[in-house]
């Protein structure tokens, strides 16, 4: 009896609870410009898609580019999405919460949204690339820039914020064009549901699109198997699924 890949169990799975189409996926390293600077990430493309596709600029958290954050990437390009994986800590990546501290402050605002910035306009000018159904998704640290790009960036259609940072300030919400799924934990002190609550209900009072989902036994970062403590499988599994779903309905349109 053949015995199947854990990844091509979790693929074919979608493809049966959620009527989605995979592919499998290839990677390269890429060089763009962001402002004065040339960065690096890694491009994401599924194998044997046709036509214009919906891309993705991947954020990760305060970890930096890591192996987990590189499999998410590869697993939205099984999707159909053309991804791109940014490197916010131009090369660097933390194992240790004091280096993941000392690198995410390294990082000032004007130099992540000039990056995030540049990498959305770095997938638009793909040739497999539709333009128009670009978003953006980010973990953590991530997350946070997930919803700033929303704010900076206009033409971005989605944004899905995986336990980041947020803001109720009613000039920003109207920056947002972008459809936004939140994904957060009930037990995250650092971004409690009150807080959620808050951003959800300013969104929706400003007639932006929202979904959101709280887990009510989950912290911080726990959709990532490498943080032991705090890692909830089901709630996880979940999440992806929410997310796939998200994403096909509002940036494969």
């Amino acid at each position: 009896m053949r015995v199947l890949h854990r990844k091509t169990l979790a693929v074919m799975v979608c493809s049966l609870l959620l009527g989605c189409a995979t592919y499998g996926s290839t990677s390269k390293e890429v060089s763009y410009k962001s402002g004065n600077d040339t960065v690096k990430g890694i491009l994401y493309a599924p194998d044997h898609a046709t036509g214009k596709l919906p891309g993705l600029v991947v954020i990760h958290e305060w970890w930096g580019l890591n192996d987990w954050v590189k499999e998410q990437a590869s697993k939205l390009a099984d999707q159909g999405y053309v991804t791109l994986a940014v490197d916010l800590y131009r090369g660097k990546v933390a194992t240790t919460p004091e280096e993941a501290h000392e690198l995410s402050r390294g990082v000032t605002s004007d130099r992540a949204n000039t990056d995030l910035e540049a990498a959305a306009e770095f997938l638009r000018a793909q040739p497999n690339v539709d333009p128009t159904r670009v978003g953006d998704i980010g973990w953590c640290m991530g997350g946070g820039w997930a919803l700033d790009l929303a704010l900076e960036d206009p033409r971005l259609k989605v944004a899905v914020i995986n336990y980041g940072h947020l803001m109720v300030d009613p000039a920003n919400i109207q920056k947002i064009h972008a459809a936004i799924l939140g994904i957060f934990g009930g037990q995250d002190r650092g971004i409690p549901p009150e807080m959620v609550h808050e951003f959800e209900a300013a969104m929706k009072e400003a007639g932006k699109p929202i979904e959101v989902k709280i887990y009510d036994d989950a912290g911080h970062a726990f959709e990532n198997p490498n943080n032991k403590d705090g890692y909830k499988a089901q709630d996880a599994a979940d999440a992806w699924a929410r997310t796939v779903s998200f994403l096909a309905a509002n940036l494969k349109k």
